[in-house]
């Protein structure tokens, strides 16, 4: 840590003198890549080139800490191998797999990608960045990042722990820093020849900065601390849809009866999990596709 701390010192002390040049760009990447090298973290999404387990990486990774996403990732691939055996699950099986990665919706969007994919695009993830962003669950960031991982193609886009380098780097005495600051750095910064590996060894970098020093994500403008979970919309709306997992067909009394809790607005979040297409009902009986 020592180490690091004193080359980062002398990155900054460039960076006051001379700006973003050159020099200063070399000994940024440096930093970076030297870390990256000796601490690269392994993980079975970097070791292929695959874009439908890219994908299913890249949305699970979304709001998830990649420990967990580590625990069911290799389950769901051997379940779901393909966009097809995906396409055609019913989605009672995909949310079962899906159980303790939380944001039951990238699992429904995914499903619903996988069937769109299979119909439109004959199961072949379509591959420029425009075409990927059409498709349910994916935002600018994960067309960007699937474009760079799956291709090695230069494209540009932040996440968490991308905002975090750049902010220590680049804006250690600011607070409200946008994105948009931070673009043209990291625009300029890019490796053009091999982004997948920069990119990884950003992400590295980002998760030894959480550990050492003070969140720089909290200087961040787009800073938004997490609400709750206990007792939110988000706890009972997995609550109603493992209850249904394991007990399909339940009433609406019986579903009220089953959970230990239940909360005032119970009926709202069931017509939600209707109109999203999570649940249907038959005759007065709950259950998911």
């Amino acid at each position: 840590m020592k180490k690091h701390g004193v080359v980062e010192s002398r990155f900054r002390d460039r960076l006051r003198s001379e700006g973003i040049s050159a020099s200063a760009v070399r000994l940024f990447k440096k930093i970076i890549n030297d870390h990256y090298r000796d601490h690269y973290r392994e993980m079975p999404w970097r070791r292929t080139r695959d874009p439908y387990r890219i994908l299913v990486s890249e949305i699970m990774l979304q709001q998830t800490q990649a420990e967990r996403v580590l625990q069911k990732y290799a389950e769901f691939i051997k379940i779901f191998p393909d966009l097809n055996s995906l396409a055609q699950a019913p989605l009672s099986n995909v949310l079962r797999v899906w159980q303790g990665m939380g944001y039951n919706r990238r699992a429904l969007s995914l499903k619903r990608l996988a069937e769109i994919v299979v119909q439109e695009y004959a199961g072949k993830l379509p591959d420029d960045p425009e075409e990927l962003i059409r498709l349910p669950g994916i935002g600018p960031y994960s067309a960007s990042a699937i474009y760079a991982f799956v291709h090695n193609r230069p494209s540009l886009f932040i996440e968490t722990n991308i905002r975090r380098v750049y902010i220590h780097f680049f804006f250690d005495d600011r607070e409200h820093v946008r994105d948009a600051e931070i673009m043209p750095i990291l625009e300029k910064t890019l490796d053009r020849k091999n982004p997948r590996d920069w990119y990884y060894a950003l992400m590295d970098y980002g998760v030894k900065l959480k550990k050492e020093v003070r969140n720089p994500n909290r200087r961040s403008a787009h800073y938004q601390k997490q609400s709750a979970f206990h007792g939110s919309a988000r706890q009972v709306r997995g609550m109603i849809l493992k209850a249904l997992l394991t007990t399909p067909g339940m009433t609406r009394d019986a579903l009220k009866k089953n959970l230990k809790a239940v909360p005032a607005n119970l009926d709202q979040i069931v017509e939600e999990l209707l109109r999203e297409g999570f649940v249907k009902q038959n005759k007065g009986n709950l259950l998911i596709p």
